[in-house]
């Protein structure tokens, strides 16, 4: 009992001092971290606070153009600002003049001030569920403080969802803390840092990789076939005496709550934050419930061919399925811009030239030149090439549930970039963001030894001191380093 405790606390200690030590270097760097789409979320969000519209308009100005004024980030790794080349009272004079320009011209309703045509800021109309999230903290701390603390609670929450996701996989603790640091170190804790809705919907993401991860895996047995008692009784038995009974019987509870976790709580996860996500960033949900489908299914045909169960499976790629339907339908049902306008606003400059007839010619120009530069670019900056590689080869070594789940979260993010091929995002990562969960959610299993069988949880058990233990993990696990 002491050892299991013990070991808790230390997994408990290692993921609070990745948090910290994360939180100390974002503190380098409060403010300086504005895009300009920054002052469109923020104006909602001062909107949604009570503020006019004119007021959350002049807010929002001012914390953007002295956000604009801080050097770039050098002690944060990833960002790719440039150095600020106007003065801050030009850029507040510029932004209130452009405010002026399109009050005049037509826009004169809706909760983000006009900073743009009604048509271009109506995209951001469509995503209320980041601006209603940082309500509370811009109104208790203002917006320099506020985005910064929102953007830290998105980040760590995204990072212990992973380290969830990789402990219900089946992994050790150490692959989860790892996978907890990576997200953080990579350009995904980056982007959820940002005042942006990128990072909500990332963490968001994270919680629906839980959820299927939840939905797929095997449970632990627990009945009287399962080996519990024979590990109590033989622990008992053999002179181990209370103790090893007793570590047993915790390892077995400790099992049998990650059991309860199963497919109604990765049901609840999956639909909730997808959900969730539909307010957030819709198309980005969209494309994250299309992949794991997709992905699913392509599963549940290689698991026929095995002649293994499938059930789970598809029951995972038919919620997904169900939930990407209702996604497209309600952005329909209520108007939000879809992929057509998407187009429309890449070659119309924003919608300020007429739109093209048929635009789908043009923007599949715009995606041969942009996927060209962008593999130039990973030529000479080979960060992702490397981790996609090491990735690769986790799948190829490891069997775990969460290695599709993983792949189907990077195809999201290579659509997500597919579908806005603009080369000024170029030298960014927050449209491709999703990619990155590959290698944070893969390469933390190479530090696992591999196992036989495709199980996260395998039945079969190793006798330990004239006891039993469960295999990977379950008991085996517990008793060895908590859970």
């Amino acid at each position: 009992m002491p050892n299991i405790r013990r070991t808790q606390h230390l997994g408990l200690i290692g993921m609070v001092l990745i948090a910290v030590a994360f939180a100390g270097l974002q503190l380098t760097a409060v403010t300086g971290r504005a895009s300009p789409d920054t002052k469109n979320y923020l104006s909602y969000a001062l909107s949604l606070s009570g503020d006019s519209r004119e007021e959350a308009g002049r807010r929002a100005i001012a914390y953007s153009c002295a956000s604009g004024q801080h050097a770039p980030l050098e002690a944060i790794p990833w960002t790719s600002r440039k150095t600020a080349g106007e003065s801050e009272e030009s850029c507040v004079r510029r932004l209130n003049d452009s405010v002026a320009y399109w009050s005049r011209h037509g826009n004169t309703s809706g909760m983000t001030a006009p900073f743009a045509n009604h048509r271009f800021m109506a995209i951001f109309e469509a995503r209320p569920g980041y601006p209603l999230f940082l309500v509370p903290f811009v109104a208790v701390f203002g917006a320099t403080w506020g985005l910064w603390l929102a953007g830290l609670v998105v980040a760590l929450a995204g990072s212990v969802c992973v380290l969830l996701t990789l402990r219900a996989a089946g992994a050790s603790r150490r692959a989860g803390l790892a996978g907890q640091a990576l997200y953080l170190a990579l350009p995904t804790g980056t982007v959820a840092m940002n005042p942006l809705s990128d990072g909500l919907s990332l963490a968001l993401g994270t919680a629906v990789v839980l959820g299927c991860t939840l939905l797929l895996r095997d449970r632990p047995r627990t009945g009287a076939g399962s080996g519990s008692g024979t590990s109590a009784g033989q622990g008992t038995a053999t002179g181990q005496g209370t103790a090893t009974g007793q570590g047993a019987a915790t390892g077995w509870g400790a099992a049998a709550r990650q059991g309860a976790a199963g497919p109604r709580t990765g049901a609840a996860l999956v639909a909730g934050g997808l959900a969730l996500m539909f307010l957030v960033r819709y198309s980005q949900a969209l494309l994250l419930a299309a992949a794991l489908a997709g992905v699913f299914l392509a599963r549940s045909g290689w698991l026929r061919l095995k002649r293994r169960p499938i059930t789970p499976v598809l029951r995972a790629a038919g919620l997904c399925g169900a939930l990407a339907a209702s996604i497209y339908a309600g952005a329909h049902l209520l108007g939000w811009p879809m992929g057509q306008d998407s187009a429309q606003d890449l070659l119309t400059h924003h919608y300020q030239r007429p739109d093209l007839p048929n635009p789908w010619p043009e923007f599949f120009v715009q995606e041969g030149v942009f996927w060209s530069a962008w593999l130039r670019r990973q030529a000479t900056y080979p960060v992702l090439p490397v981790l996609l590689a090491l990735s690769a080869w986790a799948l190829l070594r490891r069997r775990s549930v969460v290695l599709p789940i993983a792949l189907a979260a990077g195809a999201a993010g290579l659509l997500n970039q597919a579908g806005h091929p603009n080369l000024a995002q170029l030298y960014g990562y927050r449209l491709i963001v999703f990619v990155w969960l590959l290698p944070v959610l893969a390469i933390p299993l190479l530090l696992d030894r591999p196992v036989r069988g495709s199980s996260p949880v395998p039945a079969q058990s190793e006798k330990v001191g004239g006891g039993q233990r469960d295999g990977t993990v379950g008991v085996a696990q517990q008793l060895r380093e908590g859970a």
